[in-house]
């Protein structure tokens, strides 16, 4: 997966490394200075230089893209610091695994037209960018053929006439990418397009720029998004409660002050947050931040990503023990997703 990026619409992200911003330069200087070379982030975290020689060659297909301030809650000199574990590559994610895929949650087969995708009743996705403002390394569409999307507002016209035409649609998702390092005039365009469709009536947004540039929370934003009829909801995505720091907070909190429902989607990751403490921990925070824990996914099966595997029995005990220690709404549930599935299946 590559960087999609126009001056126009998405922040650049075809820059060399810098040093760090200043909060007024906002959250396009931080997509443009985010760490791009393995030598440099080894080298701001004092890690050995076994450590990202040997993941280089991963990097070949999936970009290594880690912002500063997500940077800046890792722990210097540990290559098991579950945050660095996320974005680091690896030479696992070179090696073909049976069983994993290039499209393992059946995209191709639910498009329905470039860049609408549509798996369960009353409610499509657009694939709005390419661009992210992180490389996990688990991403499930790693492999996914963003250059066939559309690019420029006037290339939706297509799937926005989908839209306006299937009246069973209730409810649309801007997903990526991310669809939140499209900058605010294009994403106000397109909210305005799809409220025009009098059936819709939500309009929800897949997230993690609130978590990894947290500058990206603005008042350009929050005008958009709460400026049509349609009810907003944001799905922000942590995994591990050291993401979320004052700054992180701070965002999170102006996204609920402005009346937008917070949910959260973690990723159950090997060496990650594998343990009932942790994702207990990030439960509670969540809370605190008005963030409801929303779902616990089973890692999706895509090429590349099979050394984070839990097995389903570990997972199911992990959210056993969730459950005598939290109260029930603070527990997420424990999906997976399978191809032409009409739902998420639920395991637990």
């Amino acid at each position: 997966m590559n960087i999609v990026t126009t001056d126009s619409q998405t922040a650049s992200s075809n820059c060399i490394a810098r040093p760090a911003t200043s909060p007024s330069e906002g959250w396009k200087a931080s997509m443009r200075h985010a760490f791009r070379r393995m030598e440099d982030l080894a080298e701001h975290l004092r890690l050995p230089k076994s450590a990202w020689e040997t993941g280089q060659t991963a990097t070949a297909d999936f970009p290594l893209f880690v912002p500063r301030e997500f940077a800046a809650k890792m722990q210097p000199g540990n290559l098991n610091d579950p945050l660095l574990r996320q974005v680091l590559p690896i030479e696992q994610e070179t090696f073909t695994t049976e069983g994993f895929t290039t499209n393992p949650v059946g995209d191709d087969e639910a498009t329905l037209s470039p860049g609408l995708l549509q798996k369960y009743h009353g409610r499509a996705l657009l694939v709005t960018t390419g661009a992210c403002a992180v490389h996990c390394r688990y991403c499930f569409r790693r492999h996914f053929p963003y250059g066939e999307g559309p690019k420029g507002i006037d290339a939706w016209a297509l799937a926005l006439q989908a839209i306006a035409e299937d009246e069973s649609l209730h409810e649309i998702l801007l997903s990526g990418g991310d669809p939140l390092t499209l900058t605010d005039p294009i994403l106000r365009q397109l909210a305005e397009k799809i409220a025009a469709a009098k059936h819709i009536r939500r309009l929800r947004l897949h997230s993690r720029l609130p978590v990894m540039i947290p500058s990206r929370v603005n008042d350009e934003l929050l005008a958009w998004l709460t400026g049509t009829r349609l009810k907003p909801f944001m799905v922000v995505h942590v995994n591990h409660p050291r993401e979320l720091g004052d700054d992180v907070a701070a965002a999170l909190g102006r996204l609920s002050e402005a009346g937008i429902p917070l949910l959260n989607q973690s990723v159950l990751l090997r060496g990650v947050n594998d343990d009932a403490a942790t994702l207990a921990e990030l439960s509670e925070k969540l809370l605190d931040l008005s963030v409801m824990p929303y779902y616990l996914h089973q890692l999706d099966r895509v090429q590349g990503a099979a050394h984070f595997m839990v097995p389903r029995d570990e997972g199911e005990r992990i959210v056993a023990a969730m459950r005598a220690k939290l109260p029930g709404y603070a527990v997420p549930r424990y999906v997976e997703e399978i191809a032409g599935d009409t739902s998420k299946r639920v395991i637990a």
